[in-house]
């Protein structure tokens, strides 16, 4: 079949959105007279970053179950309830051949809907310790594409195939875009460059531990490229001088960035994970606590313990961070074998890999 209909559905963050529009973009390539439709929460960050790629998405006014604060569940039933009647239409109008999942609350309401309907779903779980939702839509999956091995306790066996996550085509050949990338971001080249990310929003405690180790850096000849997020932009931009250090909200050509940098300082959210893997640089992970089962703790390790990575804990960063950054920095040794072992876990054709199993419902 050369054209089809399919609905991807999940969001939230960029870690659920980013993956959905990697698939959807080389499913556009392949079968460019297909129809292709999304649908995600009303108010999150799908709402913006889809339209602005070409792709249509509709919202449904549906949120995730908030664990410490129980009073804002109240209106869950009902938002729930209208998610399920919204998605009934949705999949009776649109009339998908394919339905996606790719994580997050908004993907539950659509993916149950279309298993009624007797329509094909594909779960896509970036993560090596699933969400609720993908765990709860499992049951009724076709196909569940994993990225991280030993997910046989949380979804059927016959089930699961092993892709990666997608990522971006822009990263696979970083090394003849250095130039560009010091030229681009006005880097000196014969310095090393620390490329901190703390994901779409920001990240409160990296950007904490960074200002606090900003004459660190400095006496120790590095120029920071510092990616703090909208959340903290106010509070951190008056750190720029545009040289030494770079303060960014939000960094658009990150193919640039990553090929900039030598060390890495980032959280562990799946795609930042396996985009990292192919970029193949050393990396400091500093996962964040506050998410739902602790999954980027459990992302992380799943590298730092192939000896690909460091680890450092949020409660840690104080008694620990100078110490390993500084071993990390003068040891080009330590540096080389962190590259190499991270790369080794990368898997480059993810993306295709998926389109493979999209492929092979759609044709059922």
């Amino acid at each position: 079949m050369h054209k089809f209909k399919v609905i991807f559905s999940g969001g939230g963050t960029g870690g659920h959105i980013f993956p959905a529009l990697s698939i959807a973009q080389a499913l556009k390539v392949k079968y460019p007279e297909s129809d292709f439709l999304f649908v995600g929460a009303k108010g999150k960050m799908e709402m913006e970053k889809v339209p602005n790629v070409g792709f249509k998405i509709i919202g449904l006014w549906i949120s995730g179950i908030q664990r410490k604060q129980l009073f804002r569940n109240i209106l869950f039933p009902l938002k729930l309830i209208v998610s399920l009647l919204k998605s009934v239409v949705i999949v009776l109008k649109f009339k998908p051949h394919v339905v996606i999942g790719t994580g997050g609350f908004a993907s539950g309401p659509l993916l149950y809907i279309a298993s009624i309907f007797g329509v094909p779903t594909l779960i896509q779980e970036q993560n090596s310790f699933p969400g609720i939702t993908n765990k709860l839509l499992a049951k009724k999956a076709q196909k569940i594409c994993v990225a991280y091995e030993n997910l046989e306790s949380f979804f059927p066996k016959e089930k699961i195939v092993l892709t990666g996550n997608p990522i971006r085509q822009d990263l696979l050949d970083l090394k003849e875009k250095q130039a560009e990338a010091h030229s681009t971001f006005n880097l000196n080249p014969t310095k090393k460059t620390v490329l901190i990310l703390g994901g779409s929003l920001g990240a409160r405690r990296i950007n904490q531990l960074v200002e606090a180790q900003l004459q660190y850096f400095k006496n120790n000849n590095i120029q920071l490229l510092w990616q703090c997020g909208k959340l903290y932009f106010e509070d951190y931009c008056h750190y720029d001088n545009s040289t030494d250090i770079q303060v960014l909200s939000f960094i658009k050509r990150m193919d640039l960035a990553y090929a900039a940098s030598d060390i890495i300082i980032s959280r562990a959210g799946a795609s930042s994970v396996s985009e990292l893997c192919i970029v193949g640089k050393p990396v400091i992970f500093i996962p964040s606590p506050n998410v739902a089962e602790d999954h980027q703790t459990k992302n992380a390790q799943a590298i730092s313990s192939q000896n690909a990575a460091l680890l450092i804990a949020e409660k840690n960063l104080e008694d620990e961070f100078e110490t390993q950054f500084l071993e990390l920095i003068n040891n080009e040794d330590l540096q080389q074998s962190l590259a190499t072992n991270i790369k080794k876990l990368a898997k480059k054709s993810a993306t295709n890999d998926i389109v493979h199993e999209i492929e092979k419902l759609v044709n059922a």
